[in-house]
């Protein structure tokens, strides 16, 4: 092979080669994995007279959830996690699936120490998969959430921080920061790795005059997750 020829070879093989990895570590597999576990949050507040973006009046804010399983024996759920501040006040919820199918939703327990609420859906939903690898930062993560109640989007970062507490959003924190972007619509989104499984809730944004996301954002960890359903599960099978 002639030098001419060489240098053609190994300038096709590193096209190839970069092309692929630019494929393969896209974020798209973290969408199709995710995004039929994801449900947008539709709470109704009583006296609610700012809905924003759109709402009719006395409807709050949409929200995120997502399917999780709380028998790990089972693939299929009617069980929904979001933040507890979406739907602490609402006298009415309801989800709206991946098919546009919306349907009215249960209250079953609300952790206003956690941010976390669990609501139960009359149809049963795919759950999402929950990571068991270790967290790193610089890790790849990626928010499926409702932001503006545009419906279900997808932002992509890395873990800035990890263990962050005593931030004062919650009486029980343990966060992991990200600078994936989290704006209004997203309360309640699952956070996931590139293989798109569960690590985190979002549930808290800093910013300073505009609740518009800022890169430093806030989900709480799938270890509190975690305990909240080992502590809860007893009440929770009982529906």
């Amino acid at each position: 092979m002639n030098k001419i020829k060489y240098i053609t070879y190994v300038c096709l093989v590193n096209i190839l080669f970069f092309s692929f990895n630019a494929k393969s570590d896209d974020a798209s597999r973290a969408w199709k994995e995710a995004y039929k576990s994801t449900v947008i949050v539709l709470p109704t507040w009583p006296g609610y007279n700012r809905p924003g973006f759109g709402a009719p009046t006395g409807t709050a804010p949409a929200g995120t959830g997502f399917y999780i399983l709380i028998d790990k024996k089972v693939n299929n759920t009617h069980f929904i996690m979001t933040a507890a501040h979406v739907i602490k006040n609402a006298k009415a919820v309801e989800i709206k699936d991946y098919k546009n199918i919306t349907q009215q939703a249960e209250v079953i327990l609300v952790d206003l120490k956690r941010d976390i609420a669990i609501l139960k859906s009359k149809i049963n939903g795919l759950a999402i998969k929950t990571s068991e690898q270790n967290l790193d930062i610089g890790n790849e993560v990626c928010v499926i959430g409702n932001s503006f109640g545009l419906g279900p989007s997808l932002s992509c970062g890395i873990i800035s921080a990890k263990n962050r507490k005593n931030l004062g959003f919650n009486p029980i924190e343990n966060f992991i920061q990200t600078d994936a972007a989290v704006n209004p619509g997203a309360s309640g989104a699952p956070l996931v790795n590139k293989n798109g499984e569960l690590i985190g809730m979002v549930d808290a944004i800093y910013t300073k005059e505009a609740d518009i996301d800022a890169g430093v954002n806030f989900a709480i960890d799938i270890k509190l997750i975690n305990q909240f359903i080992t502590e809860n599960y007893d009440i929770l099978m009982k529906n």
